[in-house]
């Protein structure tokens, strides 16, 4: 089941399985899925508490995810680093090889980034947080105007 929202940052498509929020996408996102392939839309008090957190959230707010979050569609690997962007402090960035090395494998950046790249819920993990090495604006699936727009969000709070 999905619904769409609006956000100061353009449409998003909320997604959730029979374990929690399994999708949130920018429209046009790189890796959003194809149309249909989410199920009837619908309602759901899980894509209203997300729909609520994201307005909070964008409202400059800080507070815990309310929604269980299911990383279904990843890779174990994918998961591990997708579970490390839930633990990236609010406002605060890290780097693709500051990850890779928090996870035991320092030469690793690159999958790290494949990884993040395919991150299926964007905010709700921060992928956004994770910059290049020396602090490089590097891709975002949901475009770098976005991640920058998010990063100044998080610094003015």
């Amino acid at each position: 089941m999905h619904t769409k929202i609006q956000t100061p940052l353009g449409a998003m498509t909320l997604w959730i399985t029979p374990k929690g929020l399994g999708g949130a996408w920018f429209d046009a996102q790189a890796h959003e899925p194809a149309p249909g392939s989410l199920g009837p839309p619908g309602e759901h008090p899980w894509l209203d508490q997300a729909q609520a957190w994201l307005q909070a959230y964008f409202a400059g707010e800080v507070r815990e995810v309310p929604v269980p979050l299911d990383d279904v569609r990843g890779t174990p690997f994918q998961r591990e680093v997708w579970r490390l962007l839930r633990s990236l402090p609010y406002a605060q960035t890290s780097t693709y090889g500051q990850l890779a090395q928090l996870l035991g494998k320092p030469s690793a950046s690159r999958a790290v980034g494949a990884a993040i790249g395919r991150n299926p819920l964007s905010i709700f993990v921060p992928c956004h947080r994770v910059l290049g090495a020396r602090g490089a604006m590097t891709g975002y699936a949901g475009g770098v105007w976005r991640k920058q727009a998010l990063l100044a969000l998080e610094a003015r709070t």
